[in-house]
C-alpha cells in the first residue's frame, strides 16, 4: 500500500480526532462536505478527504493513488476487469490517469470502441480483425464490454467498430470458454444480449447471420427485466426447445414472457437435464417450476391450457406434490381442478404439513431419502417473502441447513448473495461452516460481492449489511476483494473496515 494512501488514511483519523473534540475547524470541513447529521465514521472522513483532493469518493480517490503505482501490465488488467463486469467509473478514472492505456491492446480498443485506433489498425493489419487477445476475441470484446451504459455518444463508434471487424473477417458466431474446465462455450450474441444487454449490437449480430440458437442467449433473455432481448431473438429465428427458456422466464412469474415463448412453441411438457453452459440447470418442468416459485393460479392456468400434464413426475415428484411442500395453495388448487393425483408419501406429508404450518411434533424427515429439489428446499425459498417461519418449521423437522446444492452453494451464501441480512443471520446463528468454498469457487463473503453487483433484486436488498454480518463473524478479508469491489459503496465500507481491523485483511496467493 502506498506512503499516499497511508498519508490519507491518517489525516482522516486525524479529522475523525478533531470533529469529535469539537475544533472548529474540523468542524467546518465536514460541515462543508457533509449536510447531514449522520456522525463521523471513518468512511465519512475519507470521503470528506477525497472531495478536499478533488474526488468525489475515496474509492476513486485510492484507485487513482494506488494507480500511480500500477505498471502498465497491472493497469490494463484492472481495466479488462472493470469494461466487463460494468465498472465504469473505473474505466473513466484509469482512462483518465492513462489515456494511452488501451495503446497496443487491440480487444481493449474494441471494448473501449476506439473506432480511430481500430480504423488506423486493421487498415495496417487486417488480421487483427479475427486474432486472440487473451481468451477473447476482438468481436468478443466488443460484445461483452458494458461501456456504452455510460457512453451512449460512443454507440455509433460501436456499430462502426462492429461493421470493420466483420469486413475484415471477425466471426458473427465466435464464442469461448466460460468456465474452467467446461465444455461449454459463450457466444458473441449471449455477451451482447445475456450479458451486456446490448439490444443494438444484439440487432446487428443478428441481421449479420449470428446464430439465435447458441444454447444461452434465449435463456438468458428472459432474465434481462424487459421483453425486448427475447422478442428480437424470437423473431430471428430462435426456437425454445432445448433451452430451458420457458421455465426460467416461470422464475418472474411474467405472463407476457411465458405467453411470448409458448406463442413461439414452448412446450410446458419439455425439461432438458443437461447442462447448460457447462452448468447444472436451475429450473425443473414448467408445473414443477411454477409451484416451487409461487407462480400465481393464473400463470398455472396458462400452461394447462397449453397442454402441461398435470401428472407429470419428476424424480418421482407430481406438481401437486411440489405445490404443498413448497406452500403454493393457488397452484394447488387449481392443479386439482385439473385432475392432478393429490396423494403424498409420509415423507411429503410432513413437509406439507410444516408447509402449513400444522403441529409436526415427533416426526422428522430422512433427508438422505428426499429427491434433490426437496432437499434443497431451504435454498430454493429463503429469498421468497414470508418464508422465515416457513424456513424454521422444515429445520425442525430434520431439513437440512448447511447442505450445499449441486453448485456447491450453502443456503447461508444465497441468502448473502441476494442481500436478505435478517435471513442470513438466522442461517449464521445454527453455525454454517464459514469456510465452505462452492462450486464457483465463492466464499461466503465473495459470493456477497457477486451478489450485490448481479442480483435481480439488489437495488432494493441490503448487500453491504451482510458482508458487514459475515465479517463480524470472522470471515476473511482478501485484498483482492477489496481492489475489485464494483460498487462504490460496498467498496468504501470494505475499505473502512479493512482500516479498522486491519488484521483480517489477508493476501491471497495466485492460483
Amino acid at each position: 500500500m502506498s506512503n499516499s494512501i497511508h498519508k490519507f488514511r491518517r489525516a482522516a483519523k486525524k479529522l475523525r480526532k478533531s470533529f469529535a473534540s469539537g475544533e472548529d475547524d474540523a468542524i467546518r470541513r465536514v460541515t462543508d462536505h457533509l449536510n447531514d447529521e449522520g456522525g463521523l465514521s471513518h468512511a465519512r472522513a475519507l470521503h470528506v478527504i477525497a472531495l478536499e483532493g478533488g474526488f468525489d469518493s475515496w474509492p476513486k480517490m485510492k484507485l487513482a493513488t494506488e494507480s500511480m503505482a500500477m505498471d502498465r501490465n497491472a493497469k490494463q488488467d484492472r481495466l479488462k476487469i472493470a469494461l466487463y463486469h460494468g465498472q465504469n467509473w473505473v474505466v473513466d478514472q484509469l482512462m483518465a490517469d492513462t489515456p494511452d492505456l488501451a495503446a497496443g491492446h487491440f480487444g481493449l480498443q474494441c471494448a473501449l470502441y476506439d473506432l480511430d485506433s481500430i480504423r488506423a489498425k486493421l487498415a495496417q493489419d487486417p488480421t487483427a480483425a479475427t486474432r486472440q487477445y487473451g481468451p477473447r476475441s476482438a468481436i468478443l470484446h466488443l460484445a461483452y464490454s458494458k461501456y456504452f451504459q455510460n457512453h451512449a455518444a460512443k454507440r455509433a463508434d460501436m456499430m462502426a467498430i462492429a461493421d470493420l471487424l466483420l469486413k475484415n473477417g471477425a466471426d458473427v458466431d465466435d464464442a469461448y470458454q466460460g468456465f474452467a474446465g467446461s465444455d461449454g462455450k459463450l457466444s458473441t450474441l449471449y455477451g451482447a444480449i445475456g450479458h451486456a444487454n446490448n439490444m443494438t449490437l444484439g440487432q446487428w449480430l443478428l441481421d449479420n447471420g449470428a446464430n439465435p440458437n447458441d444454447g444461452e442467449s434465449l435463456y438468458h433473455s428472459t432474465e434481462l427485466g424487459h421483453l425486448d432481448g427475447l422478442r428480437m431473438l424470437l423473431e430471428n429465428g430462435a426456437t425454445p426447445k432445448g433451452t430451458n427458456a420457458l421455465l426460467r422466464a416461470l422464475d418472474f412469474n411474467n405472463y407476457e414472457m411465458v405467453e411470448v415463448l409458448l406463442e413461439h412453441g414452448a412446450d410446458p411438457n419439455e425439461f432438458q437435464h443437461e447442462k447448460v453452459g457447462g452448468e447444472d440447470p436451475f429450473v425443473i418442468p414448467a408445473l414443477h417450476q411454477a409451484a416451487r416459485r409461487m407462480c400465481d393460479r393464473r400463470m398455472v392456468d396458462l400452461l394447462l391450457e397449453h397442454g402441461a400434464d398435470p401428472n407429470f413426475r419428476h424424480e418421482k415428484i407430481t406438481p401437486f406434490a411440489m405445490a404443498k411442500v413448497f406452500r403454493n395453495p393457488a397452484a394447488a388448487e387449481a392443479l386439482v381442478k385439473a385432475g392432478a393425483d393429490q396423494q403424498l408419501n409420509d415423507q411429503e406429508q410432513i413437509l406439507a404439513d410444516a408447509a402449513d404450518g400444522i403441529d409436526t411434533t415427533g416426526r422428522y424427515v430422512d433427508p438422505s431419502k428426499l429427491p434433490d429439489e426437496y432437499r434443497n428446499i431451504l435454498r430454493s425459498i429463503l429469498h421468497l417473502p414470508d418464508t422465515f417461519e416457513h424456513i424454521k418449521r422444515l429445520i425442525a423437522v430434520g431439513m437440512e441447513w448447511d447442505r450445499p446444492d449441486n453448485q456447491g452453494i450453502t443456503p447461508v451464501q444465497i441468502a448473502g448473495w441476494e442481500g436478505l441480512p435478517d435471513m442470513m443471520g438466522y442461517f449464521l446463528k445454527l453455525r454454517p461452516d464459514l469456510s465452505h468454498v462452492n462450486g464457483y469457487g465463492g466464499t461466503l463473503l465473495s459470493t456477497i460481492m457477486h451478489g450485490s453487483e448481479n442480483s435481480p433484486n439488489r437495488e432494493a436488498r441490503d448487500h453491504i449489511a451482510c458482508a458487514r454480518l459475515a465479517l463480524e463473524h470472522g470471515v476473511a478479508l482478501p485484498r483482492d476483494v477489496i481492489d475489485f469491489a464494483g460498487r462504490a459503496d460496498m467498496s468504501a465500507f470494505l475499505r473502512d473496515w479493512a482500516e479498522e481491523k486491519p488484521g483480517q485483511v489477508i493476501e491471497r496467493e495466485d492460483g
